[in-house]
């Protein structure tokens, strides 16, 4: 169990992080965030060179690394659409009277460049990464993009704790394509799936002597638990919007009244992104 409360703790310092380093970035100049994509950029591309050779790495280090690349090339995925690089055709408000499958349409229209970009980068990874025995930087890309896409049908569908004003200024006409309410029928089958898959690669972690396999399955054993964590943000209060504190300048604008204390709007994090 120790095994797994370290990969538990290196996954939500990570988390913990490249949260705050996002939400900090979105509130400083151009330059800043241009500097800091571009060498963000430059890391994605020394993590696709490598990962042909840490496939084939069975080591417990080399498990920590491939899931280093996976996050570095995720958080880029996130960098991009938060920066307004990557996007999508629409960039307006939904209308007022729209019904529930056209603001399911417009709405995938304000982020379907950059759905088709995450789908063509998860693709790349697991076809780099061939069929070595290391897929972890594979598999941490494909739980964040299917966790994300589950935060993502949630906010649409309606839930309780979301916080808007944590959104870019470029991005807060996002806010008009989500809906809120008590519950949704889609939440309790997203955190019982993740928990699910979590508590079964835990079991499998333990159940090996394999210093490779056990430091794999935790890894994103403890990724999945974030993500379910993430995922529990958007339905009650927990105050953790008080973590990244450090992170919201005084130019930041204050949580309004009625959504206080709630999730990030978005979160490379290890990042369940919550935006629509």
């Amino acid at each position: 169990m120790i095994d797994y409360l370290l990969a538990l703790a290196t996954v939500t310092l990570a988390w913990w992080i490249s949260t705050g380093l996002v939400l900090l970035l979105n509130r400083l100049g151009a330059q800043w965030q241009r500097a800091s994509l571009l060498a963000v950029t430059a890391l994605v591309l020394l993590s696709l060179i490598y990962l042909p050779g840490r496939s084939d790495d069975r080591s417990a280090a080399g498990a920590l690394l491939g899931f280093g690349q996976g996050l570095v090339i995720w958080a880029w995925l996130e960098m991009t659409y938060l920066m307004g690089v990557i996007t999508g055709p629409r960039k307006t408000p939904c209308p007022s009277n729209a019904g529930t499958l056209q603001r399911f349409w417009l709405g995938l229209q304000t982020s379907l460049y950059h759905e088709i970009s995450v789908i063509t980068m998860v693709a790349l990874v697991i076809f780099v990464a061939g069929d070595g025995p290391n897929q972890v930087a594979a598999a941490t890309c494909v739980s964040l993009w299917l966790m994300r896409w589950s935060a993502k049908l949630n906010l649409f569908l309606g839930v309780r704790n979301y916080n808007s004003d944590w959104f870019p200024a470029h991005l807060q006409y996002l806010d008009s394509y989500t809906r809120r309410a008590s519950m949704n029928l889609l939440f309790p089958v997203s955190v019982t799936i993740g928990t699910i898959v979590a508590v079964l690669l835990l079991g499998q972690a333990m159940a090996t002597n394999d210093p490779f396999l056990r430091s794999a399955n935790l890894l994103v054993s403890a990724l999945l638990s974030l993500a379910v964590l993430e995922h529990w943000f958007l339905m009650y209060p927990f105050g953790e919007s008080v973590l990244w504190r450090w992170a919201l300048t005084p130019s930041a604008k204050p949580p309004s009244s009625a959504h206080k204390n709630t999730a990030a709007a978005e979160v490379p994090s290890l990042g369940v992104p919550k935006h629509p």
